[in-house]
């Protein structure tokens, strides 16, 4: 570290990368961009990030001069740092922390934001003490080179950190101060549990966003789509509650509790409930119907089908998440294509 500033980048500079590197950098933190998308990078260098949505501003060039942040191609990497958060898919992992590896100060850290349960993989080729896990609720999306829009509202926004092992780590802090010039952050003891309050929720909307093309708000209105994601909700706490996980609260909010039902009236109120808690967010789409459109495979073996195999392992039904898995990989093979219409085939499961 530098005068106690953490050398920080952002791997992954997509979409929520991008926005995340625009706070930083407006914020007066030096973060460097790395992406493989070069038009994106070429864009940032000169002009900085403009960013849209629910926020407007912008952020200074990402030109490495005067103290800023650099924005840059991976194969362009050349210093190691104390702190990288790491956005791309899970589908890379594994070769992304051997890169990594190398990019990393002594007692560096990889800060991971991506969905699912991704530290146990990481952490098998860094090292525990080289992991840090990181959960966000909010969503961004990349219109154009040098451009991304926030969808979610500035004021549901926050992070949540934390380590599988549950021991904590020298370095939360000034992961922590770091993250706080976005939004608030809490350090999690238990941090597993933090981890699947957020995997329900990408379970539900982001698995259906991506059978459907619905965004949240559209999962949560139409009333096939919403009684499905009640379903994958429900599927995620028993299968917890089987596996002895106990789901944290997001945002003093007891998911657990509240979605939870086991009679007509519960789930009643479950579903209403589902509606409130998703306005803030109903602007957000899955960021694997962009893996669809270019003809990609997507993450959904590692959100839904986290549930489904911990369900296996425990016994636990979980036939809407291993239907939406069936679903995504059909389209991904080219059979189906993402529609409203494929709610017709959890029909035979209710």
């Amino acid at each position: 570290m530098t005068a106690d500033i953490p050398e920080t980048a952002i791997y992954g500079a997509g979409s929520m990368g991008t926005v995340l590197g625009a706070f930083l950098g407006k914020a007066g933190l030096a973060a460097d961009l790395v992406s493989r998308d070069k038009e994106h990078i070429e864009a940032l260098k000169p002009t900085g990030a403009k960013i849209g949505g629910t926020v407007s501003f912008s952020a200074p060039p990402f030109d490495g001069r005067e103290g800023r942040g650099l924005a840059m191609l991976p194969g362009e990497m050349q210093k190691r740092y104390d702190v990288i958060f790491l956005l791309t898919k899970q589908t890379d992992n594994a070769d992304t922390a051997k890169l990594l590896k190398e990019h990393i100060t002594p007692n560096g850290v990889i800060v991971t934001m991506q969905n699912g349960i991704p530290e146990p993989t990481l952490a098998e080729i860094l090292g525990n003490e080289r992991v840090i896990g990181c959960t966000c609720t909010w969503g961004a999306i990349k219109t154009a080179p040098g451009r991304a829009d926030l969808t979610s509202n500035p004021g549901s926004m926050s992070f949540g950190l934390g380590c599988l092992n549950a021991k904590p780590h020298p370095m939360l802090p000034a992961v922590r101060d770091i993250l706080e010039k976005m939004c608030p952050v809490t350090v999690e003891p238990n941090f597993t549990g933090a981890r699947w309050s957020k995997l329900l929720i990408n379970a539900a909307f982001s698995g259906l966003s991506v059978v459907t093309g619905y965004n949240f708000g559209q999962v949560a209105a139409d009333k096939r789509s919403r009684s499905c994601a009640l379903r994958v909700i429900k599927e995620c706490i028993n299968v917890c509650t089987a596996a002895k996980i106990k789901i944290e609260p997001v945002q003093g909010r007891d998911i657990a509790r509240l979605m939870d039902f086991n009679n007509p009236l519960q789930k009643f109120r479950a579903s209403v409930l589902l509606q409130i808690a998703i306005r803030k967010h109903r602007a957000i789409t899955s960021g694997m119907l962009r893996d669809l459109d270019r003809g990609r495979s997507c993450e959904i073996e590692y959100i839904n089908g986290v549930v489904s195999k911990l369900g296996k392992k425990h016994d636990v039904p979980t036939p809407c998440n291993d239907r939406i898995i069936e679903i995504v990989h059909s389209i991904e093979r080219g059979e189906r294509k993402y529609s409203p219409g494929n709610l017709e085939l959890f029909d035979k499961i209710f």
